[in-house]
C-alpha cells in the first residue's frame, strides 16, 4: 500500500531518498527542511505518527495483506484512536501513543522496514499569507428591471453602457496576514459579508471570481500560490458550504471513485489497487462512522438517503481521499445542529492530526467547545483583518482593548459580536471613548498591537527557517512516484487520461443504475409512443399513396429521440463537477467523454425496442438490410443530435440560455430535414442550414435504405382511370406522382427519391462517414468547452430594488477614501441589527394576543409500513400571552410536527384536545394565527413592502379601512428595522435579500395579518450567524412583552438566546415529553429539575440547552440509561403541569364571549370581489418584473416567426407550394410545446407559494391561484402571437387581403393562444410536479400533433383512431389555418411536378382527359397538344384540403368547436386542481381500494 503516505491514511506523501526515515520526526520535517534519519534498528515508537498507528492497524499481517476484513478489536482499536485525535490540539504536545490499545510492534518494525525501502513520506506544507488584498466588481445596489425596459430598449442600451462605465471595484479583502504551519487548524470568524468565504477562496487559489485580482504575497513553504497552482494545484482544497453529490450513488460507490482517481502507482508492499482503494476506504468509513451507511444512497434535498450529519462525513472522507494537504472548509456546518456540527469539527480535528495537514475552517454559530479545537483564530470585520492569533489569546486581545466578554457567551459569538455596530457589547468602566468602533479603528489598533507585530516576525523567522528548494524537491518526487504510467510530467493529476474516462464511465453506469425508475420511464415512453404511431401507420400503403406517410414514420423516429435529447438536458450536475475539479480528481473532459460512453447503451434499450415496434408495425420494408440500415443510421443521427445539444448546453451559463438556443435548433432540425422542406425549395439564405445538421444525412440514408429498389404501384394516382377508360393502352397513361414515368403503371423508389429530395443510394456511405464526422466534432469541441469553461460561475451578492426606487447612499464611517477599503454591501449595512435603537414603544402597541392556547392530550399517528407510527404521544401544553416558550429536542423528536399539528396543518390521526380560550378552533383559527416557517419562501419580483401590504389586505377584515392596514405595514417595517430595504425587491439568494432580511420578511408577514391568538415559529435561527440570530429572538421577546403569544422551535441556541424564553417544552424521539414548565432566571428552575433527577451537574460555564440535551441522549451517538419520559411522567412538575392545563381550559371555557371576542369567524377574511382585484394586481407585477421569463417567450415567438416566415419565404403556387404552405401553419401549431413549457416553469413558483404558505393561511380562495395565472399569461401571448404572426405570416406572400391575414390572425393569435395557454396550465395543475408535468405535457401533445391530420391522412388512418382525429382540438386548428391558406388558391404546376404521358392517335390531350378531368381533381397544361400531355394533380388549393379531408366550409364551425375547448380547458383546470390538490383526492387510492374489494371478494 502507499498514496501521499502510502500506507492506507490517504495523505500527501514525499517520495524520497531511500535513506532518510519512513515518517519525519520532526514539525520542521514537514517544512521542507531538516529530516532526522532512523535505521531500521533504532526507529522507536516515539516516532510513529498517528497516520502510522492507522497504517499499521489496517496492513497487519506477516507480509500478507489481511486489510479488506477487519475483526471487531481492529474497528474498536480504530475508533478509540479516532477519538484520541478528534480532541488533540497542536497546544497538547504531541499526539500520545502509549497504551494497551495497539501491540503490534513486530508488525509496525516491519511495516516501516518496508516503507522505509520504498522512500515513503508524508506531504505536507504550512501556508504564509502577507498583506493580500482582494478586488471584485461593486454590484451591491442594482436597480431591478422590467418588461419596461424592452418596450423603451434604446434607452435601456444607453442605460447599460454608461453603467458598465460607472462600474467600481470593491475591496473584498484589505492587508490580510496568517501563518498557519502544517497540522494547525485556524477558525475563520465574522458576519455574513464579512471577507471569510473570500479568504477561503483565496487561500485556496480560487481567484478567477475576483474581477479586481489579488495583491499580495501567499506562499505554501516558500513556494508562491501561481506555481503551486499550475505544478500542484492537487494539494490545495477549497470545500463549499453544499453537500453536493451524485445522489443516486451509494456511500461506497462515492469514496471508492474520490480514492481510485488518486490511487498512486507505487504502493507499500506492492498491494493491488482493489486492495488499496478497499483498505483506505474502509479506514475513513471507520473514523468518521460510514460502515453502515455502504449501500445506501447519499440523497440529496429531493432523494432519500443518508442523514445530513452523515453526509456531511461523506464529503470530508471524499475530500480527504482528495489526498490534499491545505484545506479550506467554507461554512461546512450549515444547516448542522450544534451537536453534529461538533462531531465535524472533530473530525477534521481528526484529520489535520492524522495526516498533519493544515485546514481553515469558516463556521457560523461556533460552541464553546467547538471553538477550542482550534489553534487559531482570524477574525475579519468589512473583509479587514482584526485578529489572528491562538484561540486561546484573542480573549484577552479584546479584553485589554476594552471589551468584556459577557457572562456565559461563547468565545466565538463574543468576537462576532464586535463587529457588529449594534452587537451585544459590554465595555469596560473607563474605556468608553477609548475602544474602537468601526472596522476601519479595529484595523488600525491591530496593525499597532505587539501581537501584530508578533505575527509578522513568526512569518519571517517561518519563512527563513524553511527551504523553499527541498520542498520543491519533496513535492516533484513525491508527485511523481504517484503518478501513473501515461500521465504527463506537468499534470498535476494522479491517474492517466484514459483511467480517468474508465473511472468517469464506470461512475456513470453506476449513477444510471442508481436512478433506474428514470431509464425505465423513458423505455416506457419510447414504448408507448412507438405503439401508439405504429398503430397509427400500421401497414401502411406499398403503392404511392404510402409513400409520403413511410418517409413520415422515419421522420417521426428522428424527431422523437430529437426531442428525447433535448429534455435530457440538464445542469444538476455542474456543482459536483466543480468540486471534482477543484479536487483534481480527472479532467472535466474526461467526465465529458465518459457521460456520453455511460448513457450510450441505455439509451440504446429505449431506441431498439422503439425502432422495432414503429418499423413493423408501421409495415416497412421487410428485410434485414433494409431494418439494420434504419436502425444503424436512427441510433447514430440521434446520438448525434443528442451530442449537439449537450455541446450547446456545456457552452452555456445557465438551462434557460441553453434551452433557448437548442429550442431554435430543434425548429431547424424539424424544418430542415427535408421532410417538410425538400432541397430545391429551400431558399439559399437558409438552404445550409440543411447541410451543417446531421439530420439531414441520416434522414436521406434512412429513405435510401426504405425505397431502394421499391415498385411503388399507382393505387389511386394512375391517370387517367375511370369510365371510358378501361380499355386504353399503359403508354396512354401516367401515374400523378414525382417519379413517375411515361407509360408505367408504378414509380421506382429511387426515382421517387431523386426527384423529389435529390437523394441517392450512392450517398449511403457517405452520409455514414459525414454522420461520424459530426459525432466527433460534437463530443471534442464539447469536451475542451467542458475542460477550459468553468461549470458554475461565481459572482458576489446584490441587493436589487424596485425600478424608480432611489437607491439609498449611506455614508461609510472614517474608512470612506476614495479607494474604499471594503464599501460594505448595501444588504449587509441594512441588516436589522444595524437598524438603529429609537424608541419602537409605540410601534409594538396593539400586537397584543386576546386568547389563550392550550392542549391536551395530543397524539399523531401516521400509516407506516403497513402498521402505524406514532409520532406524538400524549403532549400537553399552553401559551400565555406575553409569554414565549421555547420547542426543543434533538432532529426527529417531533418538533416542527407538534407545530403543525398546533397550526392545524398535518394530515393523519390526529386525536386530543386544542382549545381556544377553552373552546374548539374554529374556520378562522389559522388566518387568525401567524405561522412563520423554516422555509422563507416569497415571490421573487414583489419588494418588501408590497409583500406585507398584500398580506395585511388579505388577511385582515375587509371593513378594516386600506389605510389603516397600510399605517399599520408601515409599523410593522419600523419594528423590523426594514426602513432602508423595505423597497427591495425579495429576489433570489445572492441576488436579493440576504437569509436575516428573509427570515424578517417571513416574520413581518405574519405580523402584519395582526395574529389575535399566537404566533408559531419554526427554526427562526436555522441558518444565520449568532448576531443575526440575537436580533430575531430579541425581536420576538419584545414582541413578547408587548403581549404576543409565541411558540417557537430551536436547534440548540447559545447560552445568551436561551435564556430568552420563559418556558421549555422538550421532546425526545418518539414526540414524548421530557420537560414542560419554566426556564427560570439563569436557567436555575430547569436545571434543579434535571439535576434533583439523576442527571449530572451543570457547571457555570456551560450551555443549558446543550446541558439538557446531552442529559437526555440527544445526538447520533449519544444514548443514557434513564427514561427521561417516565422520570416527567412520575415528577410533580408533570402533576402541576396537567393541572394548570386542565384549570385554563375549565376556567376559559365558563367565561362567556364578551363583544371583544365577537370576530370575524370566516374562513377568509375579505369576499372573492376584494381577493379577486388584489391577487390579480400582484399577479401582473410579478409577470411585468420577471424580465427573464417575458424576454424568453418574446424571444421564443420573435425568433419562431421569423424562422418560419423566411424558410417558407414565397411559397408560391405550386404543388410543393401547397405542402410549403401547409407545414408552415403545421409548424406555427407545434410552437406551442416550448411556449407550454415555459408557462409551466413559470406557474409552478406561484402554485408552490400558495401550497406551502398561503393557503395554510387561508389568504385567498385557491381558483383565483389559476384564473389570475391564466388571465396574465393572455396580454403578452396576444402581443408576441402578434409578432409571431406579422413574422411567419407575410413573408409566405401568399394572401395579403384582411379577409384572409384578419381571420387567420383571429384564428392563432386570438384563439390558439387562448387555447394553449389554458392546456399549458391545465396540465400543470393537475401534475404533482413540474417534471411530471412535462412528460404528461410530451405524452399529450404527441398524441395530439399525430392525429391532427399532417402527418397521416384520415383516409390511411385505421378506423380504431379516426375518433382520435375528431377529438383532438388541433385537428380544427389545422383545418382552419390550412384552410385559410390554400382555398381559392390556383395551383401552377412547375415543370418537375407535371406528369407526362401521349394521348391515342388522333386526339389532343384536352380531348383525351376531358372525361376524366369531368369528375376528378388536375388540369391539363397543353389542352391543344398532341403529345406528352402535361398533367397537374391539383387545380385549386381546395382540391389538396378534400384529399386531407380539410374543407375550408368548416371554418366558422371550427371556430365554435375552438371556444367548446378554450372553456373546457378552463373547467377541467379547476376541478381537477380541486379535486387532486384540494381535496386531496389521489386517482391511485381509487385503483388501489377497488383492488383491495375485489381481492376481499376473491378470497370469499
Amino acid at each position: 500500500m502507499s498514496g501521499k503516505n502510502n500506507d492506507t491514511t490517504v495523505g500527501a506523501a514525499h517520495q524520497v531518498d531511500s535513506s532518510s526515515a519512513s515518517i519525519a520526526n520532526t514539525e520542521l520535517s514537514f517544512q521542507g527542511i531538516r529530516h532526522h534519519s532512523a535505521s531500521h534498528d533504532n526507529f522507536t515508537e516515539g516516532q510513529e505518527s498517528a497516520g502510522d498507528k492507522l497504517s499499521r492497524i489496517f496492513t497487519q499481517g506477516s507480509g500478507s495483506y489481511q486489510a479488506s476484513q477487519f475483526s471487531a478489536d481492529v474497528v474498536s482499536n480504530v475508533e478509540s484512536l479516532a477519538e484520541v485525535l478528534s480532541h488533540h490540539t497542536t497546544r497538547d504536545g504531541p499526539v500520545p501513543t502509549e497504551g494497551n490499545d495497539f501491540d503490534a510492534a513486530a508488525i509496525f518494525s516491519k511495516f516501516v522496514r518496508d516503507a522505509n525501502e520504498q522512500g515513503i513520506h508524508i506531504r505536507k506544507s504550512g501556508v504564509t499569507l502577507e498583506d493580500v488584498s482582494a478586488e471584485g466588481l461593486d454590484s451591491s445596489a442594482l436597480e431591478g428591471a422590467t418588461f419596461g425596459n424592452i418596450l423603451c430598449l434604446p434607452l435601456t442600451i444607453y442605460k447599460g453602457i454608461k453603467a458598465r462605465k460607472n462600474m467600481k471595484m470593491r475591496r473584498i479583502l484589505n492587508n490580510v496576514n496568517v501563518l498557519a504551519k502544517a497540522g494547525e487548524m485556524v477558525l475563520v470568524l465574522g458576519r455574513p459579508g464579512a471577507g471569510c468565504s473570500s479568504f477561503l477562496k483565496v487561500t485556496a487559489g480560487e481567484i478567477d471570481q475576483f474581477a479586481g485580482g489579488i495583491k499580495g504575497d501567499i506562499t505554501y513553504d516558500g513556494i508562491p500560490q501561481k506555481e503551486m497552482m499550475k505544478h500542484y494545484k492537487a494539494d490545495v482544497i477549497y470545500n463549499g458550504e453544499l453537500d453536493v453529490h451524485f445522489p443516486f450513488l451509494t456511500v461506497q460507490q462515492t469514496l471508492d471513485f474520490a480514492i481510485a482517481c488518486k490511487t498512486p502507482a507505487n504502493r507499500v508492499n506492492g498491494v493491488s489497487k482493489a486492495e488499496y482503494i478497499q483498505s483506505t476506504r474502509e479506514l475513513y468509513a471507520t473514523i468518521f462512522g460510514l460502515r453502515h451507511t455502504y449501500q445506501t444512497k447519499v440523497g440529496n434535498d429531493f432523494v432519500r438517503g443518508v442523514s445530513g450529519g452523515e453526509r456531511k462525513r461523506v464529503s470530508i472522507a471524499e475530500a480527504l481521499a482528495a489526498n490534499g494537504s491545505i484545506y479550506c472548509w467554507d461554512n461546512a456546518t450549515r444547516g448542522l445542529d450544534a451537536s453534529t456540527a461538533l462531531e465535524y469539527t472533530e473530525a477534521i480535528r481528526l484529520m489535520t492530526n492524522l495526516l498533519g495537514s493544515t485546514a481553515f475552517v469558516t463556521i457560523y454559530q461556533a460552541s464553546e467547545n467547538i471553538y477550542s479545537l482550534f489553534d487559531k483564530v482570524s477574525l475579519l470585520y468589512n473583509g479587514r483583518q482584526i485578529y489572528y492569533g491562538p484561540v486561546t489569546e484573542a480573549k484577552e486581545y479584546f479584553d485589554r482593548m476594552g471589551y468584556e466578554c459577557p457572562p456565559r457567551q461563547v468565545t466565538a459569538e463574543f468576537l462576532t459580536a464586535l463587529t457588529d455596530p449594534n452587537g451585544l457589547h459590554q465595555i469596560k468602566p473607563g474605556y468608553e471613548r477609548k475602544i474602537p468602533r468601526s472596522a476601519k479603528e479595529f484595523e488600525d489598533y491591530w496593525l499597532a498591537s505587539p501581537e501584530y507585530a508578533q505575527l509578522r516576525k513568526d512569518i519571517a523567522e517561518y519563512k527563513n527557517s524553511i527551504d523553499t528548494d527541498k520542498t520543491r524537491e519533496i513535492y516533484n518526487k513525491s508527485m511523481a512516484e504517484e503518478k501513473s504510467k501515461g500521465t504527463r510530467k506537468k499534470s498535476y493529476y494522479t491517474i492517466s487520461y484514459w483511467d480517468q474516462i474508465l473511472l468517469c464511465t464506470k461512475r456513470g453506469f453506476q449513477r444510471i443504475y442508481g436512478n433506474k425508475s428514470y431509464t425505465v420511464i423513458n423505455t416506457c415512453a419510447a414504448i408507448i409512443q412507438s405503439f401508439i404511431v405504429g398503430s397509427l401507420f400500421y401497414n401502411t400503403p406499398s403503392t404511392t399513396n404510402g409513400a409520403f406517410s413511410r418517409g413520415g414514420v422515419l421522420y417521426f423516429a428522428l424527431l422523437y429521440y430529437s426531442l428525447m435529447g433535448l429534455a435530457n438536458i440538464s445542469f444538476e450536475n455542474r456543482p459536483i463537477l466543480q468540486k471534482h475539479k477543484g479536487y483534481s480528481l480527472y479532467h472535466p473532459s474526461a467526465e465529458a467523454i465518459a457521460s456520453t460512453i455511460s448513457e450510450f447503451p441505455f439509451r440504446m434499450i429505449g431506441r431498439t425496442l422503439f425502432i422495432i415496434i414503429l418499423y413493423f408495425l408501421a409495415g416497412l420494408h421487410t428485410s434485414a438490410g433494409a431494418f439494420f440500415m434504419v436502425y444503424l443510421f436512427l441510433t447514430l443521427t440521434t446520438e448525434g443530435i443528442s451530442l449537439m445539444f449537450e455541446m450547446i448546453a456545456s457552452a452555456c451559463d445557465t438551462l434557460a440560455q441553453a434551452n433557448a438556443i437548442n429550442g431554435v435548433l430543434m425548429l431547424a432540425i424539424s424544418l430542415y430535414s427535408t421532410y417538410m422542406i425538400q432541397l430545391p425549395s429551400m431558399h439559399p439564405w437558409f438552404q445550409w442550414i440543411s447541410y451543417v445538421l446531421p439530420i439531414r444525412y441520416g434522414f436521406e440514408s434512412m429513405l435510401n435504405a426504405e425505397f431502394h429498389g421499391r415498385h411503388m404501384d399507382c393505387g389511386g394516382t394512375l391517370v387517367p382511370t375511370g369510365p371510358g377508360y378501361e380499355n386504353v393502352a399503359d403508354d396512354n397513361k401516367v401515374c400523378a406522382f414525382v417519379g413517375s414515368e411515361p407509360g408505367q403503371s408504378w414509380v421506382l423508389g429511387d426515382d421517387y427519391l431523386k426527384k423529389q429530395f435529390q437523394y441517392e443510394y450512392k450517398h449511403t456511405w457517405r452520409n455514414f462517414g459525414i454522420i461520424w464526422c459530426f459525432l466527433l466534432g460534437y463530443l471534442c469541441v464539447k469536451a475542451v468547452i467542458t475542460e477550459f469553461k468553468r461549470p458554475v460561475k461565481g459572482g458576489g451578492d446584490a441587493m436589487l430594488y424596485k425600478k424608480g426606487t432611489k437607491i439609498m447612499k449611506v455614508a461609510d464611517d472614517e474608512e470612506s477614501t476614495s479607494d474604499t477599503a471594503n464599501s460594505l454591501e448595501l444588504k449587509e449595512r441594512f441588516s436589522s441589527s444595524n437598524s438603529s435603537e429609537v424608541d419602537l414603544a409605540g410601534a409594538f402597541e396593539n400586537l397584543k394576543s386576546t386568547a389563550v392556547f392550550a392542549w391536551k392530550e395530543v397524539c399523531f399517528t401516521i400509516p407506516y409500513d403497513g402498521g402505524q407510527r406514532m409520532l406524538l404521544d400524549h403532549v400537553s401544553g399552553y401559551c400565555v400571552p406575553g409569554t414565549m416558550t421555547a420547542l426543543m429536542g434533538e432532529s426527529g423528536a417531533g418538533k416542527t410536527t407538534l407545530l403543525n399539528t398546533l397550526a392545524q396543518r398535518n394530515v393523519g390521526i390526529i386525536t386530543g384536545d386544542m382549545l381556544i380560550n377553552g373552546r374548539p378552533i374554529d374556520s378562522s383559527f389559522e388566518r387568525r394565527i401567524g405561522y412563520v416557517q423554516q422555509q422563507d419562501i416569497h415571490i421573487a419580483e414583489l419588494s418588501v413592502r408590497e409583500s406585507l401590504q398584500f398580506s395585511a389586505r388579505m388577511r385582515r377584515d375587509q371593513r378594516i379601512p386600506d389605510s389603516e392596514k397600510l399605517a399599520y405595514v408601515e409599523k410593522i417595517i419600523q419594528v423590523l428595522g426594514m426602513e432602508p430595504y423595505a423597497e427591495a425587491l425579495v429576489g433570489d439568494v445572492g441576488r436579493g435579500l440576504n437569509v436575516e432580511q428573509r427570515k424578517k420578511l417571513s416574520i413581518g408577514v405574519e405580523l402584519v395579518a395582526k395574529p389575535d391568538l399566537l404566533l408559531f415559529l419554526d427554526e427562526p435561527t436555522s441558518g444565520l450567524d449568532s448576531q443575526s440570530s440575537w436580533a430575531i429572538i430579541q425581536l420576538l421577546r419584545r414582541l413578547a412583552d408587548a403581549g404576543q403569544s409565541i411558540l417557537c422551535t430551536i436547534h440548540q441556541p447559545s447560552a445568551t438566546l436561551f435564556e430568552q424564553f420563559d418556558r421549555l417544552l422538550l421532546l425526545k424521539k418518539g414526540g414524548q415529553t421530557v420537560y414542560f414548565g419554566d426556564i427560570g432566571h439563569n436557567s436555575e428552575t430547569l436545571l434543579r429539575y434535571f439535576e434533583r433527577n439523576g442527571a449530572r451537574k451543570c457547571t457555570s460555564k456551560e450551555n443549558p440547552a446543550e446541558y439538557i440535551l446531552e442529559a437526555i441522549g440527544a445526538g447520533a451517538t449519544a444514548s443514557v440509561k434513564e427514561n427521561w419520559h417516565d422520570i416527567w411522567i412520575r415528577s410533580p412538575e408533570y402533576q402541576a403541569s396537567e393541572n394548570k392545563v386542565s384549570e385554563i381550559i375549565n376556567e376559559l371555557s365558563q367565561k362567556e364571549l364578551t363583544t371583544g371576542d365577537d370576530v370575524n369567524t370566516a374562513k377568509y377574511a375579505t369576499s372573492y370581489a376584494y381577493q379577486f382585484n388584489y391577487v390579480l394586481r400582484r399577479t401582473s407585477l410579478t409577470f411585468w418584473r420577471n424580465l427573464n421569463y417575458i424576454m424568453s417567450k418574446m424571444m421564443l415567438l420573435t425568433t419562431g416567426g421569423l424562422f418560419i416566415g423566411f424558410t417558407f419565404f414565397g411559397v408560391g403556387s405550386s404543388y410543393t407550394g401547397l405542402q410549403n404552405a401547409m407545414f408552415a401553419a403545421f409548424i406555427s401549431i407545434i410552437m406551442a410545446a416550448p411556449a407550454m413549457n415555459q408557462i409551466q416553469a413559470r406557474a409552478i413558483a406561484a402554485r408552490d407559494l400558495f401550497e406551502v404558505r398561503e393557503s395554510k393561511s387561508n389568504m385567498f380562495h385557491w381558483s383565483l391561484l389559476l384564473i389570475t395565472q391564466f388571465l396574465n399569461e393572455l396580454p403578452y401571448h396576444l402581443l408576441f402571437s402578434t409578432i409571431f404572426f406579422v413574422s411567419s405570416y407575410f413573408p409566405l406572400r401568399n394572401f395579403f387581403q384582411a379577409s384572409r391575414s384578419g381571420v387567420y390572425f383571429l384564428n392563432y393569435c386570438i384563439m390558439y393562444q387562448l387555447y394553449y395557454v389554458g392546456f399549458g396550465l391545465m396540465v400543470l395543475y393537475v401534475s404533482p410536479n413540474l417534471p411530471s408535468a412535462n412528460v404528461i405535457l410530451g405524452l399529450c401533445l404527441s398524441f395530439l400533433i399525430s392525429f391532427c391530420g399532417v402527418t397521416q391522412p384520415p383516409s390511411l388512418m385505421p378506423g380504431f383512431w379516426t375518433f382520435m382525429w375528431k377529438a383532438s382540438p388541433l385537428t380544427y386548428f389545422v383545418q382552419n389555418m390550412i384552410g385559410i391558406m390554400l382555398h381559392d388558391k390556383k395551383v401552377v404546376c412547375s415543370k418537375k411536378e407535371l406528369n407526362y404521358f401521349n394521348p391515342p392517335a388522333g386526339q389532343t390531350c384536352g380531348e383525351y382527359m376531358d372525361p376524366f378531368l369531368s369528375g376528378a381533381t388536375g388540369y391539363i397544361n397543353n389542352p391543344d397538344a398532341t403529345s406528352d400531355c402535361a398533367y397537374c394533380l391539383y387545380e385549386v388549393g381546395d382540391n389538396y384540403l378534400a384529399s386531407i379531408s380539410a374543407p375550408y366550409s368548416n371554418l366558422w364551425r371550427n371556430f365554435g368547436i375552438f371556444w367548446i375547448y378554450i372553456v373546457f380547458n378552463i373547467i377541467a383546470m379547476v376541478s381537477l386542481y380541486y379535486l387532486l390538490h384540494v381535496k386531496n383526492v389521489s386517482p391511485l387510492t381509487g385503483v388501489m381500494k377497488l383492488a383491495t374489494k375485489v381481492k376481499s371478494k376473491g378470497k370469499k
